[in-house]
């Protein structure tokens, strides 16, 4: 009974003020173990689960660094040259994946993701080259040429590189990698949060919370939270409505 009267009260706030969106920024490195655990196991199955709840924004950097030469720019990368390449690889497909024809119902930002999402877990097997096609024909991603002649590009350092300036600009270096960080900015109780659990962290960001973040394991103090919950919720309706 509890857990249905919940479900209803969160459809009710999100039918009267809508579904709230978060952004959420993710700063990663294509070859780095923690990296593709992370976004595996926490940030893909969230992220499909609450497409309707979640602003994405994914920074393919981490604690790189990079030079200027002239018109070069030089990168130097936490896991070696091989991820400098692979960093590249992610900063081109966000630029370049698009909706496809056979897949309508499929979004640009639903591709992007399940390619990333692709090429974090086959990046760790180490079995040659990166997996810039492989995962585009699992994928069904019609772009993957142009990625990969743009990562072998100036383009791809040039995209790189901007990735480099939004990763600085939010801490340089980073402490930690990935980093999560909830409207462009860095918390440290939400981003350990976050590691052990993306879902409960994107919960706390959301107000009114959709019916996905209701959860009853059975203890008592689930129970109470649960009912302070719909007091609450019962507390600010009445006030909008009265």
């Amino acid at each position: 009974m509890l857990r249905q009267s919940l479900a209803l009260l969160s459809i009710f706030a999100v039918a009267c003020y809508g579904q709230t969106k978060v952004p959420v920024y993710v700063y990663y490195e294509s070859l780095c173990p923690d990296s593709a655990k992370f976004v595996n196991e926490q940030l893909y199955p969230v992220a499909k689960a609450f497409k309707a709840n979640l602003e994405l924004h994914l920074v393919p950097y981490g604690k790189s660094s990079y030079t200027t030469q002239g018109s070069d720019v030089l990168f130097t990368c936490h896991h070696g040259e091989n991820e400098c390449y692979g960093n590249k690889v992610h900063a081109c497909a966000i630029q370049h994946i698009q909706g496809n024809s056979f897949q309508p119902n499929i979004s640009r930002e639903d591709l992007t993701l399940d390619y990333v999402n692709c090429l974090m877990a086959r990046a760790q097997l180490k079995d040659g080259l990166f997996p810039t096609k492989i995962c585009a024909d699992e994928v069904k991603i019609e772009q993957w040429q142009t990625i990969q002649e743009c990562a072998n590009s100036t383009e791809g350092s040039t995209l790189l590189k901007q990735h480099g300036d939004a990763t600085n600009k939010l801490q340089k270096p980073l402490n930690n990698v990935p980093t999560i960080a909830f409207k462009q900015t860095y918390d440290g109780e939400l981003q350990k949060l976050s590691l052990n659990s993306f879902r409960q962290a994107l919960c706390k960001n959301l107000s009114p919370q959709p019916v996905q973040c209701l959860d009853f394991p059975g203890s008592a103090s689930t129970i109470s939270s649960s009912i302070g919950a719909i007091v609450s919720v019962i507390a600010v309706l009445a006030a909008r409505l009265f």
